[in-house]
């Protein structure tokens, strides 16, 4: 792991314990809308295989573990993955595996039906994005929904959402990083003027067929 992907790591670990506590403030309700829409357009089938990119403490991976066969959480923080687990097992989940990986990397060989990431693309610059849709794109998902802070207006607005450590793309750009990745886009949800879930199925796929029916 690079320096600063292991800097990122660490913030993370530090901050486990508490993690699903932070959002009890004014960005709460905005952040479980986009959770919420992530989970709903997800919609695994029985027996599918997801994966879930910057899982964290596995809050998209275990609401997607009800309905799919397999749910695999991959995150660059332990502490982050250590917590999923534990809540896992509190839950008496069993079809959730979480582990290291990263965007580009996810480190699993099997076959991927859907891949869905809430609120870690935008530690990804530009160009790593592209990498990463372009990564997640030779997986052969059926579906990736993308949830995470995205801009629908001015890219530089008065008032941010988000502060520092926040890299958040234009909708235009992450459209072309799918589309180019070879992607159709099928839906578009605007949560907030700085929020979004962009919902993408592989060209070619039956699964576009299944969007439009």
């Amino acid at each position: 792991m690079d320096e600063p992907l292991q800097d990122l790591a660490d913030r993370f670990s530090q901050i486990a314990s508490h993690y699903d506590d932070k959002h009890d403030s004014e960005e709460k309700p905005i952040y479980n809308a986009c959770a919420s829409l992530v989970i709903d357009h997800a919609d695994p089938r029985p027996d599918d295989v997801v994966l879930d990119l910057g899982t964290g403490t596995g809050l998209i991976a275990l609401a997607l573990a009800e309905n799919a066969e397999c749910v695999v959480g991959r995150d660059i923080s332990e502490g982050m993955l250590e917590h999923a687990r534990s809540k896992a097992a509190d839950n008496g989940i069993e079809n959730v595996e979480f582990g290291y990986g990263e965007f580009r990397d996810p480190q699993y060989d099997g076959e991927i039906d859907v891949v869905v990431s809430n609120f870690a693309f935008h530690h990804l610059t530009d160009e790593e994005k592209r990498e990463a849709t372009e990564a997640i794109a030779s997986l052969g998902p059926r579906r990736f929904v993308l949830g995470d802070a995205m801009f629908f207006n001015s890219s530089d607005p008065e008032e941010p959402l988000f502060g520092h450590g926040v890299d958040a793309a234009t909708v235009g750009m992450l459209v072309d990083a799918l589309t180019d990745a070879g992607f159709v886009l099928t839906a578009v949800e605007r949560v907030h003027d700085q929020v979004g879930v962009l919902v993408a199925e592989l060209a070619g796929d039956d699964a576009t067929a299944d969007a439009d029916t």
